[in-house]
């Protein structure tokens, strides 16, 4: 019997190096996999269509949303996103740990729907250095920088209700801390029931 995966919500302000991140994470292990979310925003630089994100237009977006075929969406930012359904929970029946990277009131939906997810959070080292990131990709003008960083500041209001809270201040060991958090979730009696059970008698 395959044990099923784990669903793993990761949320950070915008600049905290979340991409890395989670980039080295689906590296470091075999069972992790990342969600990869439609969103209704330009693509930048090298990111791939299907691979980065699944681009759509409003139009496109809003079709998905009334056909029920998201997890989760939200307008962020001038921009919609959402988390297909279908795909992440046929690799989470195949044993995957599945990791979506959305932002907070997305994460909070989440768990209402899938109450055994688990929820990170991932913060920058410093405010400061939050925004000094976002300014070095020289992408974005001053108003869009502006309301990064207040959107920044409302996202850590929500820390409280997340499972756990990683420091993105060196990326290796932020990934190795979050695959202790993997770990430990995989390890709960509550995950295991069915298959201590299974070994005889009752546990």
């Amino acid at each position: 019997m395959t044990k099923e995966g784990l669903l793993v919500v990761i949320s950070a302000p915008s600049g905290t190096g979340k991409g890395t991140l989670l980039r080295l994470l689906e590296e470091s292990s075999q069972r992790v996999r990342l969600s990869v979310s439609a969103t209704t925003r330009r693509p930048r630089g090298n990111e791939v269509d299907g691979k980065s994100y699944f681009f759509k237009t409003v139009e496109e977006f809003k079709e998905m949303v009334s056909g029920d075929k998201l997890i989760e969406w939200v307008k962020y930012c001038d921009n919609y996103y959402g988390t297909p359904r279908e795909h992440v929970e046929n690799l989470i029946k195949e044993g995957y740990h599945v990791v979506l990277e959305v932002e907070v009131e997305g994460a909070m939906n989440i768990r209402k729907k899938y109450p055994r997810s688990v929820l990170i959070f991932v913060l920058p080292p410093s405010f400061n250095e939050l925004e000094k990131r976002i300014r070095s990709r020289g992408t974005e003008g001053d108003d869009a920088i502006r309301k990064r960083l207040e959107t920044a500041k409302r996202e850590i209001d929500y820390i409280s209700r997340y499972d756990y809270v990683i420091i993105n201040h060196d990326v290796d060991k932020a990934v190795g801390d979050i695959n202790c958090v993997l770990k430990a979730e995989g390890l709960k009696y509550s995950r295991n029931k069915d298959i201590l059970t299974g070994i005889g008698g009752s546990f």
